[in-house]
């Protein structure tokens, strides 16, 4: 009997210790170049033309990764995909992406960040073509529904965005077509000011204003704020 107890401390301890090296939370933010918040009729026109772009950052407010603190730090993805990234019908892999991850991080907290990336875009960066290591700033609202957040990974990566207002309205039956591209706890579609890469490895750069393009919210690992899991993208809450 002792011994069972003894063994069932041991598992609670080492579950405890594995989780301790995964548990952080923080900001996200992604654009694409297609509308995610759009009406069905108009996402029918641009799906398989456009929307294979993307932009996604995480920013550590607090916590770890692999067992190594990134409190602060900051990594971004630029991804090329084959298709209309969204599109239940389409297939966008594989994808090719570039990192461009906080130069302010030490030799181990990059790598931590290049595993966290990875593990938050899934099948979308399995094929990292390259990597910079750049000054990342991503700035959120506190309060999501104030729809402003900035972006910035040195001179090769701008997300800025704006919330959507009564002049975003086309048809006047849009929705977020297109859910977030990973998973998260809370997000709001946005209107992406400025949605831009200048950089290298993805034979592709590109430079849109004032689309309806963005997401910003929020995300953890190993807290049970999460709601969903890597098989169910969709199912996430998302404002309008």
């Amino acid at each position: 009997m002792r011994k069972a107890v003894f063994l069932s401390v041991a598992f609670a301890l080492s579950v405890t210790i594995s989780l301790s090296g995964q548990q952080l939370r923080g900001d996200y933010i992604e654009s694409r170049s297609t509308d995610v918040y759009v009406a069905q009729c108009f996402a029918n026109g641009e799906v398989g033309l456009t929307g294979n772009f993307a932009l996604m950052a995480w920013h550590v407010e607090e916590g770890a990764w692999n067992g190594v603190k990134l409190d602060g730090l900051t990594v971004a993805a630029a991804v090329r995909a084959r298709a209309t990234l969204g599109d239940p019908y389409g297939d966008p892999y594989p994808a090719q992406a570039v990192l461009m991850v906080d130069n302010a991080a030490s030799p181990a907290q990059r790598q931590a960040l290049i595993a966290l990336a990875k593990h938050q875009g899934g099948r979308l960066l399995e094929d990292v073509v390259r990597i910079d290591y750049v000054p990342v700033m991503l700035d959120v609202p506190a309060d999501l529904h104030q729809g402003g957040a900035t972006l910035r990974a040195g001179h090769l990566a701008t997300i800025v965005t704006r919330p959507l207002n009564h002049h975003d309205h086309i048809c006047g039956n849009e929705s977020n077509y297109y859910p977030p591209l990973t998973n998260v706890d809370h997000a709001m579609s946005a209107v992406a000011l400025t949605d831009e890469f200048q950089g290298d490895g993805l034979d592709s750069r590109w430079s849109s204003h004032g689309r309806r393009s963005a997401y910003i919210g929020t995300f953890s690992e190993g807290h049970p704020a999460v709601a969903t899991t890597k098989d169910s993208p969709a199912m996430h809450p998302v404002g309008d």
